[in-house]
Parts: structure tokens; sequence; C-alpha cells
């Protein structure tokens, strides 16, 4: 559906019936769509403990190729059988998933951009009428980030969108703000991917980001286009801020601070094992002292983050045991809500309703005035999420710092103390760590990645620390290429302490693709051009 020329009031119009089609005509998840560890019960578990899949995602993303219901009656008859075999039974009920770019082959005359608009098709998937085990159907076109990740992803999508912004698919980028508009009026939030295990958490609220991104190709009316839908997302990330109070100060994702501000945390509505990480977060569980459902909530809360895992949320900065995710309030998702409150704004003035615009600025004024109050440390003259049960700043410094530079509520005293920081402690050969701490988690270092090193680099050049974001950038651009050089790859995530090595840690392998690390390195390089 191309909109942009459409007026206005045509483009609100047009968008509402179209998103009541959707909504009516797709059957909701209660009805046709569970996640799979509902769906198979007893099966599931069996298969995701056992390994016969080397990746826990691999299980959760099968199609079925028959009924939830006849497979389980078939495994009840067959499981008790002497020479029943477990493999042997999914794969002949189930269709493996593949990878997006299996068949692709890199093209080594190409240079690194041209390589990335040739992938763009590969990593593109089109919408069907088809329900597909736990994929929700999607009513456009999108990309996927490539790999083992087979399926839209919220906050990677808006770096996604930066590259396809400067590869002119503006109409894929409409495209995929329709998707998150889609997936907020049938779910009432964007879920963390496009997959129905995942529809108990969000994730990075970037979707007014994307919103802007729109503004930028389509005109600034686009705010008002989406109004409906902005709104939607900020309700989600606020629900329950009218009931707490002194004795229950936390609800899902809000908090009310000592002196009753309210912040926002990371959350998840199921304190169970991931479906897609299930024999990691089952084990950890069986070998940990702490109530189980409490190690899940804090393990899933994480994933919310995008940053999973990561020693910003080990209590004891190294041990995912020590994980605690709901209680601490994030900097980076407190900068990205009052982005949010700031869009809408912005969006309320356009449609003419004052009183609502103005609620909405003093919002983020207050959330901004808060942040700097509880996010800043005095001591380590620096960014850093506060624990809200401990009542003081954590101890972990991490790249999270550069969201209030991004967003631009940051004083011009606190920038220029981030930037030193940045540069004595974080900048590496390839780009900057993702924190200082070697935990062997993905989101620790030695690895850098993508969407951090432009919130950086734009964060930076904010407040005029030009010197520094272009060495970030020009460092950050030269990594991936001398990968991609090597590799014939673009990957997920990147050494940036050795860089004749490629990234490494986590829970699975370093995956290629990559939807986020294309479209950063595309933005990178319109403004840095090739080295």
């Amino acid at each position: 559906m191309d909109i942009s020329q459409l007026s206005n009031y045509s483009k609100n119009l047009c968008l509402s019936l179209y998103f009541l089609l959707l909504v009516c005509c797709s059957p909701t998840l209660s009805q046709a769509q569970q996640s799979p560890d509902e769906l198979y019960g007893e099966l599931f578990k069996e298969v995701q403990l056992s390994g016969i899949f080397p990746d826990s995602k691999t299980f959760p993303d099968c199609i079925p190729l028959h009924s939830p219901e006849a497979i389980l009656q078939k495994y009840q008859a067959q499981k008790a059988d002497t020479d029943f075999n477990l493999k042997e039974f999914v794969l002949a009920n189930f269709q493996l998933p593949k990878s997006p770019s299996v068949n692709f082959e890199t093209d080594t005359t190409n240079d690194v951009a041209e390589h990335i608009n040739a992938l763009w098709p590969v990593l593109t998937r089109q919408p069907s009428d088809e329900l597909k085990g736990s994929l929700i159907i999607l009513p456009e076109s999108y990309i996927v980030p490539g790999g083992r990740f087979r399926e839209i992803y919220y906050w990677d999508s808006y770096f996604t969108m930066l590259g396809l912004q400067q590869s002119e698919e503006y109409q894929l980028i409409r495209n995929m703000v329709d998707n998150f508009s889609f997936l907020i009026e049938t779910l009432g939030f964007i879920p963390n991917g496009n997959r129905t295990y995942y529809t108990s958490r969000s994730q990075p609220p970037f979707y007014a980001l994307m919103v802007r991104l729109l503004a930028d190709i389509d005109g600034d009316s686009i705010l008002n286009t989406y109004l409906p839908q902005l709104e939607k997302e900020y309700a989600f990330w606020m629900e329950g801020e009218g009931q707490l109070s002194t004795t229950e100060p936390a609800h899902k994702r809000v908090v009310m601070l000592e002196d009753g501000t309210i912040l926002n945390r990371y959350w998840d509505e199921r304190p169970e094992p991931r479906p897609e990480s299930y024999k990691e977060d089952y084990e950890l569980a069986e070998s940990s002292e702490r109530p189980a459902e409490e190690l899940y909530r804090n393990l899933r809360a994480a994933c919310e983050s995008g940053w999973d895992f990561s020693s910003r949320w080990l209590k004891d900065g190294q041990s995912l045991g020590s994980i605690h995710t709901t209680d601490i309030i994030p900097v980076d998702l407190n900068s990205l809500i009052y982005h949010l409150e700031v869009t809408l704004a912005d969006a309320y003035a356009q449609a003419g309703q004052k009183n609502k615009q103005l609620q909405m600025e003093e919002k983020a004024s207050q959330r901004a005035e808060a942040i700097r109050k509880y996010c800043w440390s005095k001591k380590g003259r620096f960014y850093i999420d506060y624990d809200f049960v401990a009542q003081k700043n954590t101890d972990k410094f991490s790249l999270a710092a550069v969201y209030p530079l991004f967003v631009e509520i940051a004083t011009q005293q606190e920038a220029v103390r981030v930037s030193r920081k940045l540069g004595k402690d974080f900048l590496q050969p390839g780009g900057l760590l993702t924190t200082l701490n070697n935990t062997g988690q993905q989101w620790d270092a030695p690895n850098g990645w993508a969407p951090l090193q432009w919130l950086a680099y734009r964060g930076l050049m904010n407040y005029g620390q030009d010197k520094l974001a272009d060495k970030i950038a020009q460092r950050w651009r030269d990594n991936n290429i001398r990968v991609f050089q090597n590799t014939g790859k673009m990957v997920e995530k990147y050494n940036v302490k050795d860089i004749t090595l490629e990234a490494g840690g986590g829970e699975y392998p370093v995956q290629d693709g990559f939807g986020w690390s294309n479209g950063v390195l595309l933005k990178i390089i319109s403004e840095q051009g090739l080295p």
C-alpha cells in the first residue's frame, strides 16, 4: 500500500480502514496461534531438553506438517515403543526451518555497499496468507536480520531502515512501519519479533524513531498519520502507571521512585524458560538456588532490553545466575520513551490537540530531568543504570550512556564527560566496546554492535564532539570492511579489540546477514565515505 501521495486526511482514513480490515481478517493469537511450548507441552519439553538440535531455536521455528492435535496423538501412542526415536519423530512431523541467506553466494568483485544492496532481496520476506508454525504473518514485506533470525526483530529494524534509506528502498521502509503498526493494532504492542513465543515481551521502543525516519521521506504529516499507533505504543509501556504507590512501587514496566517520579524498566509477562532457549534456561534454573520464576522473569526481561546478555544486568557482574534486570531503571529505555513522548507532543501539535501537546511536553520534560537525576553518576561522571531496589546506580559502565546524547537530554558538560570516558576506556581499534567487562556474554567486551556505534556517533555529533565521533565511525567502518573482505560476510557483531578475529561469546555462534550491520555501515559510508 503506497500512501505517500495521499493527503493527510486521506492517509489517516486509509490507514484506519487498512488496519481495521487486517485486524478483522486476522485470527487472534488465542484462536489460531499459541507459543510452541503451550501447543506441544510434554513433547516440546522433551525435544528441547534432549539436545537433538544444537540450537534451541530450531524446534520452535519448525513448521508442523499436521495439526498439533494429530502430532500429539501420534506422540502419545508411540513414545513408549522400544524403538521410538525422538529425532526421527520430529523430522517426520515437522519441516525444519531454513536460514534466510543459506544459498546466497558473495560476488567478490563487489565492494561492501554493492554486496549489501544485493543482499537486501535475500533478506526480504513477502507477506503470506497462511499460518506457518510459530510465525506471525505480517501484511507487508519486511527484512529479517539473517542467520538463525528468520523473522523481524523490533529494534533491529530501525537500524536496518537506516540502510534501506541509503539504498532508496523507501517502499520497504513504509511497509515495515505498517507491519509494526499492524502488530500494535492486533496485539496492543510490538513484540520482540513476529513469533508467537515472543508475544510476552517487546524490545527497545524504536517505533517513534521509525516514524520519524519515514517522515524524513514522506513529510512531517506522517507523525499525525501514525498518531493512534504512537499512543498505543506509549500506553503499553506506561500500563499500570496510575496504580503505583509507596507500598506497590512497581508494576510491569513502570516504577515509582522514592520522590514519586515514574520511570520504566524492562519486563516479560511469562516467568518460564524461553522456548527458543529452553534448555539453557532450564539448566540454569536447575543449578541455581534462586526461585525459578524469578530467574526466568529476569532472563526474559533482559531479552526485552535487546542486551541478552550483559554484565549490565548481573548483580555480581559475572554470573548469569545473578541476573536482576527487573530491579534496574535502564538509561537507554527511558531515553527512548522520552523520545516517544516528544514525538507524541509533536504529533498532537500537528493534529491541533493543544492540551495533549502541552501535557506530553511536560511529561517529556519531567522524564528528562529524572534521567539526569537518577542515571547520571557524579562519581563515575557517566550515565549509568539505576538500581531502584538498592537505591543507587549500578557499577556497570556501558554504551547505554550514549542514549541521553542521542536524544539530546544530556547537558553539554555531561556530554563532554561521556565523550572523555568513551575515548579513554571504550574506544578500541575496531570501534567501541559494549561494556568494560569481559564476561563471555555477547553484550560485553570485547564485542561491538552496530546500533551502539551509530547511536554513539550521532550522540557525540549532537554535542560537537565531532573528532571522536568521526574516529568511532571510521574504525567501525574499517572493521566491517576488513571482515567482509576476509570472509565475504557482514556479521551480527564484531570483536573491536582484536581486529584479526571475528567476534564471539554468547549463546550462539556469530550470525551472518546481517540486517542492522548492513544498515549502519551504509549510513556511515554515506557520511564518512569509503576508506
